[in-house]
Formats: C-alpha cells, structure tokens, sequence
C-alpha cells in the first residue's frame, strides 16, 4: 500500500507539472481561456491512478532486474506514458458525462455542467447548455492531444525503437478500442428491445470489454511492459492477467453504477438505471424475472426515476440473484488472474505488486 500511495503521489506531480507547462505556453490567448485551463487541473486532481499504476508495473514486471529495482534512470519515460493514460481517462470521462448527460463526475458538477452554469452566472447570451457541451468537448479534445504528445515523449525518450513502436501501437489500439466500445454502448441504449438473453448477454460483455476493460488494465500494462522492452511471452503473460482483472474491474463498476454509495461514489444513486445501462448485471437479472415484472423492468429502465423507483430495481436486482452471480464472476476472474501469474516469466515481487493492486481495483466501494 505504501509503494501504490507513492507511486500515485509521484504521477499527480507529473500531472500538474505536465498542465503548468501547458498552461504556461498558452498564456499568450489571454484571461478568456483560464477557466477551461482552470477546470484540467481541477478535474484531473485526485483519483485512484489505477491505469497510470498498472502501466508503471507493467513496466516494472518486464524489465531487467536492475531497473525494475530502482526506476530512477527509466522514471521520466515511463511516468509520461503513464500520465498520458490518466489524461487520455479524464478526457474519456468527460466525453461520457456529455454522451450520458449526467449531471455529476466525483461528486463535483460535471464538466458541461460546470460551463453552463458559468455561462448563466456571467449572463452571456445564447443558450447555456450549448456552451456547456462545446466546453466539455473542447477539453476533452485538449485533454486527449495533451495525452497523445506525452506518450510520444515517453516513445521518443525509449532507446529501443521496437519497443517504442510496440507501445504506441498498444496505445493507439487503445484508444480506438474505447471510441468504438463507447458507440456501441450508446447504440445498445438506442435498441427498442432487448436481444434474447445469450445474445443481449454476449453484447453486454462485448462493450464492458471493449469501452472498459481492455483499457483500464490490459492496455496500461502492455504500453509499460513494451517501453521496458519486453519479450512477447512477457505481453502474453501480462495480456493474460490483464483482461480478467479488466473485467472483474469493470463488472464491480456496474455493481456501483446500481448499489453505490453516492458519497463514495460521487454519482446519483441508480445512475446507470436512469441511465438504462444494459449492463451484464441488468442483463442476469431481467432473464430472471416473469414476464410481467420484466416488461414493468423494462420499461422503467432508462427513464427519470424517482427515489423510490430507483429502490424498487435495485430490489428487484438483489431478488433476481444477479449480484450474486456478479460477484461470483468477478472472483472468478480474480480467481483467473492470479492462477495466470503463477508460472509467468514475470519476477516475484512484481507479480506480488500486481496481485495487490487488482485486487484493489476490483474489490473497491468508489
């Protein structure tokens, strides 16, 4: 715990120093565009660096022992790819909050929301909303560019071209990877129906791995272990432990899109039910319900509920048996994960840190 409280100090200070040197060079378009450069360092200040920290062990775990014992000659590069995984995760979760039109990020106002209500207190004309949506989307796009020029710094300070062209190649079909999930989880939302259960099942599964998984833990450590230079038995190994535990990561993110706590969570309680998320957990519970309750399931999904509407699908969720099911899925992974590390090529004490912070990441209340 002490390494990961370390290692998450040492990357918010690459994070800050990264937006003062931008906001620096930016000076020159005047006090107008403070509030945006404003809202990057204030939207990109605390948070698990779950992402950032799996890219630092993924390094760790593939590089040689000299360096895996003391990052200090590698720390520069490796510290850039992983800031670059945080700005390119804000930028996603802002682009989101636009997509879900949801009202709070962090128990904090969303970052559209933040610039409408600027544009109401300063009385500007036009419409509010609009320039809320455009501010969002603008720092998104900031935020993503910002990503991409410290992930080529990190690229272009790796002595190993191979290795280098290998984790651009990781970050790049990542970040495809996300775009198309992130449709696809909106086209789902779109359908009239649901798909019979196996097939609404395999189309739930597929955006959790594509929007979530696959980026929050697979990719970061592949991009660490490629700038270490690692061999390809060493990716598979990583690739191997990494999606079960994206997954596992990603189903606990539904649990508390539907059960968390709004103080700990910093979203609505039920959001991904207003939302009408179909999540695997929604997907396992509706196919347990007869036909009635489903069809009243159904249509409330993805409406504007009330506090007690929201109670009564969460209710009807317990009953069904599906956050059991979930839980036991998410074990399993775990369970997965950790039988893949067993033989991996990968040294002990990596392994023991990776171990330690999956679990972290998919046993957690927020």
């Amino acid at each position: 715990m002490q390494e990961t409280t370390r290692l998450a100090g040492l990357i918010q200070e690459r994070i800050n120093d990264t937006l003062a040197q931008h906001r620096s060079a930016l000076t020159a378009l005047g006090p107008d565009a403070q509030p945006l450069l404003d809202e990057a360092f204030g939207f990109l200040t605390g948070g698990k660096r779950f992402r950032a920290q799996f890219a630092v062990l993924g390094f760790r775990a593939a590089a040689p022992l000299e360096l895996a014992e003391d990052l200090s000659p590698e720390l520069d590069r490796v510290l850039d790819a992983a800031c670059a995984l945080e700005l390119f995760h804000a930028a996603a979760l802002i682009h989101d909050d636009v997509i879900d039109r949801s009202d709070t990020r962090r128990g904090r106002p969303a970052v559209h929301r933040l610039f409408a209500a600027m544009h109401g207190q300063q009385g500007w004309v036009g419409s509010a909303d609009h320039f809320g949506l455009a501010g969002a989307i603008l720092l998104g796009d900031l935020l993503q560019s910002w990503a991409d020029e410290l992930m080529q710094r990190a690229c272009d300070a790796t002595p190993d071209r191979d290795a280098a062209r290998r984790a651009r190649e990781h970050f790049n079909r990542m970040r495809s990877e996300v775009a198309v999930g992130q449709y696809l989880d909106v086209r789902e939302e779109q359908q009239p129906v649901f798909a019979e259960h196996a097939e609404q099942l395999e189309r739930s599964t597929r955006v959790l791995v594509y929007k979530s998984a696959k980026y929050s833990v697979e990719a970061p450590l592949l991009i660490g272990a490629a700038l270490a230079g690692a061999a390809p038995e060493v990716e598979d190994a990583l690739a191997e432990f990494g999606l079960p535990i994206g997954v596992a990561f990603q189903l606990r993110d539904d649990q508390l899109g539907v059960f968390g706590d709004e103080e700990l969570t910093g979203k609505p309680i039920g959001d991904d039910l207003v939302e009408g998320k179909r999540t695997v957990l929604v997907t396992l519970a509706r196919e347990q319900l007869p036909t009635t309750q489903r069809r009243i399931f159904d249509d409330l999904l993805g409406t504007e509920l009330d506090e007690e509407q929201v109670m009564m699908m969460q209710r009807t969720i317990r009953e069904s048996g599906a956050v059991e099911q979930v839980e036991e899925m998410i074990s399993r992974n775990v369970e997965r994960a950790t039988a893949s590390l067993r033989n991996a090529p990968v040294l002990p004490e990596s392994a023991a840190q990776l171990l330690q912070l999956a679990e972290r990441a998919a046993r957690r209340a927020s």
